[in-house]
């Protein structure tokens, strides 16, 4: 005697399998945000430097000014050089300290030429860094440099 329904077949009985479709969307999704998330995580690294009492913190890069008056004249700082021993000048800064930036500073008025030929000499010295600087919109008066002859 068994006990149950009358007329009970076998395809009466509960669904017992799990749908995974729903599964396999949720988990579409999370790869498709870790994706997308996982190249603004690696973007930080945190490192454990080494300490050294010689470090400096937040050291400013090493800068030369390179100043091209109106007629091609060429000046570090305030010291005039001449067109053949630019590149020698720079040279010895670079051979000192690398990873000097050359701030250079052309009247509006230099011939393009020059600044390329300027450039060429700092880049042939061994000093890649250049910036140039500008000014302001609103400085309309002319800065003068100290010359020394």
């Amino acid at each position: 005697m068994s006990l149950g329904r009358f007329g009970a077949d076998d395809s009466a009985r509960p669904f017992a399998d799990i749908n995974v479709t729903p599964l396999v969307d949720v988990m579409l999704v999370l790869v498709v945000i870790f994706i997308i998330t996982a190249p603004l995580m690696v973007s930080s690294v945190r490192l454990d430097l080494p300490r050294s009492e010689a470090a400096l913190p937040g050291a400013p890069p090493r800068a030369v000014e390179v100043v091209i008056a109106p007629q091609g004249q060429v000046f570090i700082g305030t010291e005039a050089v001449a067109r053949n021993d630019l590149e020698g000048r720079l040279r010895r800064i670079a051979v000192t300290h690398p990873d000097t930036e050359v701030q250079l500073r052309a009247d509006r008025d230099v011939p393009y030429g020059r600044v390329v030929e300027v450039i060429g000499a700092a880049q042939l010295a061994g000093l890649g860094r250049i910036a140039f600087v500008a000014q302001p919109d609103g400085a309309r008066q002319a800065v003068e440099k100290p010359v020394s002859r």
